[in-house]
């Protein structure tokens, strides 16, 4: 694993090496060494980080756009699939402290993981830092993001952003498979996207719309990969 000392040379900030590190320990690892904290709180912290210095950028940046439209773009730069992008781009996932089970599923580059774990760093940037260094972070990460319209459209409707993009390859258009489990009450639902035969991204939700979407948008994140 990597030292810490050269994530924060990456991002060009200098966070307290021991605050670092509890905002790259996932659950998992923490489960697994008792007494090692893990990042859930410091993601706590981030998200609101994120989202105050997203939403202030898009307000001065469309002086003329609806609320409506200030909304979708925010969600279009602060979701699991736009932070996942962030962190790859700058490595994030060798970084990761990740329990066994985690380690051999894949979950260094787990969009889910990836992405909770940028909103920790992020706080661990507000705490270590201060608010106006944290928020010209997030700028400076999210900004490649900003610039590419075709990320509006993904998050706005990542079933038609996934046609559009399997059709412009020339692989047809995709299908859904929709299963459910547990009581009326608390129902969820698994979607699996398939293109050609082929599983290309899964999802869950509450609903079988959530659900379709979110297995679209990780088909979407291969195609972009």
């Amino acid at each position: 694993m990597p030292e810490p000392h050269e994530l924060t040379e990456k991002l060009g900030v200098d966070i307290d090496p021991e605050l670092l590190v509890v905002a790259l320990t996932h659950r998992s690892y923490a489960y697994e060494h008792p007494g090692v904290e893990h990042n859930e709180r410091l993601e706590f912290l981030g998200d609101t980080v994120l989202g105050q210095a997203v939403t202030v950028m898009l307000f001065h940046r469309f002086p003329d756009l609806e609320e409506g439209g200030l909304a979708k773009r925010r969600a279009a730069l602060v979701s699991t699939l736009a932070l996942a992008e962030v962190a790859r781009r700058i490595d994030l996932g060798p970084y990761i402290r990740l329990g066994r089970g985690e380690e051999l599923t894949g979950g260094h580059d787990k969009a889910s993981i990836l992405a909770d774990t940028v909103e920790a760093v992020l706080g661990a940037a507000f705490l270590a830092l201060g608010p106006e260094p944290a928020r010209d972070l997030v700028l400076r990460l999210i900004e490649p993001l900003a610039a590419d319209p075709a990320r509006f459209g993904i998050v706005m409707d990542p079933k038609t952003a996934l046609q559009e993009a399997t059709n412009g390859r020339g692989l047809g258009v995709p299908s859904y498979t929709i299963e459910a489990e547990g009581p009326d009450h608390a129902r969820r639902f698994t979607a699996e996207v398939h293109i050609a035969a082929e599983v290309v991204g899964r999802g869950e939700g509450t609903s079988k719309k959530a659900a379709e979407a979110a297995a679209a948008i990780q088909a979407l994140e291969r195609f972009r990969g």
